[in-house]
């Protein structure tokens, strides 16, 4: 019986199958789980890998314990629990019988008995297997994004894979405050200069729509001479 593989991805999924319509699949303990290594068990529950490693909860005679994949695998069929036979003791041999004694006039001495000796036999509990501690699962990660795009500043919000706010458009003056926040160079030079390329634009499109004002206020200015 090869009992060093662990259980792979697919024979847990069969194993969670197997539960699920009223099966409790044997596994065989592999050389990790010490020195039950080679014994068989029946899997009962299948708990939450994200919480523990130790998530395939085995019933081993009449314990019930959590162990990890790599401490499992799957028992070939017709496999049964393994029982050790004690070894028979050997038969103890019979006492020589001494010849009879004839002896005049000597009283007889009744042997004294000799009690054999009490042997307490004490059986050893199972071992059982130590359980981790479980840690509890930390908040998820949370990531703030500020983005400049088609010349608009977006900030969003997201922890885990949950979006907590969608990209929202803020004015250049946030955006600048909150990069001064962020002590890395070039990054908030990089945030001046796209302001200052934006500021220069702005200008010149006032500088043009000025112009095209003052045209349009000097030929109201005719029209109203020419009343």
């Amino acid at each position: 019986m090869d009992a060093g593989q662990g259980l792979s991805t697919s024979e847990v999924q069969s194993i969670r199958e197997s539960l699920a319509a009223g099966r409790k699949p044997r596994v065989v303990f592999t050389a990790s789980a010490g020195q039950i290594a080679g014994q068989v068990g029946q899997v009962i529950e299948l708990t939450d890998p994200e919480v523990s490693d130790e998530f395939v909860v085995v019933r081993f005679g009449r314990d019930e314990l959590p162990f990890s994949p790599a401490d499992l695998a799957v028992a070939p069929k017709g496999v049964t629990r393994r029982v050790v036979e004690p070894k028979p003791e050997p038969e103890p041999e019979p006492p020589a019988v001494a010849a009879p004694e004839f002896v005049l006039d000597t009283p007889r001495v009744p042997a004294q008995r000799q009690e054999e000796p009490k042997v307490e036999q004490t059986e050893k509990p199972p071992a059982r297997r130590a359980v981790k501690a479980v840690k509890p699962k930390g908040p998820a990660g949370l990531t703030v994004t500020l983005a400049y795009a088609d010349g608009e500043w977006t900030v969003a919000a997201q922890q885990g894979s949950k979006a907590l706010a969608k990209p929202y458009v803020v004015k250049p003056a946030e955006a600048l405050k909150m990069v001064g926040l962020v002590d890395v160079p070039g990054v908030q030079e990089a945030v001046e200069q796209i302001l200052g390329t934006e500021r220069a634009e702005a200008e010149q499109q006032a500088e043009k729509l000025r112009a095209e004002l003052a045209e349009i206020e000097a030929r109201l200015a005719e029209l109203r001479e020419a009343r």
